[in-house]
C-alpha cells in the first residue's frame, strides 16, 4: 500500500495511569490504524501509527487530548516511511 504513512509520537504530561494507552489502542483500532503504544520510564507515552495519511493525522491530533483523565502538555511527532505494522497493540 503506497498511500500508507507512519507517525512516531511522544506524548508528555499526565499521560500514565489515566487509561491513555488503552484508549489510544481502542481509538486506533476503530480507525483501522496499525501500530503500538507504550509507557516510557520518564513518564511519557510513545506510540507509532501506520495507515492512511488522514487516519494517521487524526490519531496524532487525538493524542493532543487523549483519554478523559489525561492532561497532555506536549506531542512530539516525526513522520516517516511505514515499517509494516499490523494490528494495534499495547506494549509493555
Amino acid at each position: 500500500m503506497t498511500d500508507r504513512v507512519r507517525a512516531h509520537v511522544f506524548v508528555s504530561g499526565r499521560v500514565q495511569g489515566v487509561y491513555y494507552r488503552a484508549t489510544t489502542r481502542n481509538t486506533a483500532r476503530e480507525k483501522g490504524v496499525d501500530g503500538w503504544v507504550r509507557n516510557l520510564d520518564d513518564g511519557r507515552v510513545e506510540a507509532v501509527f501506520e495507515g492512511s495519511e488522514g487516519d494517521v493525522r487524526d490519531m496524532v491530533a487525538w493524542c493532543e487530548t487523549g483519554s478523559e483523565a489525561a492532561e497532555v502538555e506536549d506531542v512530539d511527532v516525526e513522520y516517516g516511511e511505514p515499517e509494516g505494522a499490523e494490528g494495534f497493540e499495547v506494549r509493555w
